[in-house]
């Protein structure tokens, strides 16, 4: 992985503190915007790490590619999960 693994391993062990949070307050049957406003909230955390993720393989992984004589994959996959993101 070419992002910096610092620095997506912080979002992600961010998103899971707030995901186990999200557990606590159903458990406790908190009033449900709550619940909805940390879902969010963890849901975004997730999504913009992806991003880091994904521009980093765009700056890395497919400017290489297009050194060579057949870039297209990389483009495919990044194309691909572009798409996945934005269903």
């Amino acid at each position: 992985m070419k992002a910096d693994k610092d620095k997506i391993s912080r979002m992600i062990k961010i998103a899971r503190g707030q995901l186990d949070g999200v557990l606590k307050m159903i458990e406790d049957d908190r009033y449900c915007l709550d619940i909805s406003n940390q879902l969010s909230a963890t849901s975004a955390i997730i999504k913009n790490a992806n991003k880091e993720i994904l521009h980093a393989h765009i700056r890395s992984c497919v400017r290489d590619a297009l050194k060579t004589d057949e870039p297209n994959e990389k483009i495919e996959e990044a194309l691909s999960i572009l798409d996945k993101m934005v269903q």
